[in-house]
């Protein structure tokens, strides 16, 4: 599903951010992402979400090598992805509900065919009181629920998730990683970038270690 030959990353002027990264991870997969701060983590999930272009080598997604697609294509392979920011990004003029339902709404869905998934989900993730809130008003943990809802609604193919337990509880963050283990279950490919060393021991899976610039797989 996803491979990076001779990959590196600069940012204007500024030091490389990445360098001469390769890798490849199989469809169906699981990987924590670690590294110290400044390693580079959140970068590298970017430039897996087409939000950012390598300065140098090869990324091929899905098949294809997404330097040389047309922006439309890259919008419709970008729809297959879910991703978790670490700010969050939901709409304030969007209720909770809205806000997790909105994948679903973009690619054509009828709210009828959806309505109670997003009920169920939200409840799920503890935010069934808040579902009719507005993000101004949430805390940053619920937030950050609300934003993960909202990239695992449609199933996508591949989950990104930057540090998705940095602002909830130990019990909630091991609920939301049940919730990540099943859909990778169910067949999506997940990167969850962390910081947390006790969620990654709670599920044995291989770790992308990012560290001055090069990546390790473990």
């Amino acid at each position: 599903m996803i491979r990076l030959q001779n990959v590196g990353l600069q940012y204007d002027h500024g030091p490389q951010v990445l360098r001469d990264v390769n890798f490849h991870l199989r469809p169906g997969s699981f990987h924590f992402l670690t590294g110290p701060s400044g390693a580079g983590k959140t970068s590298l999930l970017r430039l897996l979400f087409m939000s950012l272009h390598p300065t140098s080598g090869q990324i091929d997604m899905f098949g294809q090598s997404i330097t040389k697609i047309t922006p439309s294509r890259r919008a419709e392979y970008r729809r297959r992805i879910g991703i978790v920011f670490q700010d969050f990004r939901l709409l304030d003029h969007l209720s909770t509900w809205e806000n997790v339902a909105l994948p679903l709404r973009v690619v054509g869905r009828r709210v009828g065919d959806y309505r109670e998934d997003v009920t169920d989900l939200l409840q799920w993730v503890g935010l069934g009181e808040r579902m009719h809130g507005y993000p101004p008003v949430l805390s940053g943990g619920e937030k950050q629920r609300a934003a993960i809802a909202r990239a695992v609604i449609g199933k996508p193919e591949l989950l990104l998730a930057d540090e998705p337990t940095g602002n909830v509880d130990p019990p909630m963050a091991r609920r939301l990683l049940r919730l990540f283990i099943e859909l990778n279950r169910l067949g999506t490919s997940v990167i969850i970038a962390t910081h947390d060393d006790q969620l990654i021991s709670q599920f044995k899976a291989p770790i992308i270690k990012l560290r001055e610039g090069h990546v390790q797989i473990v």
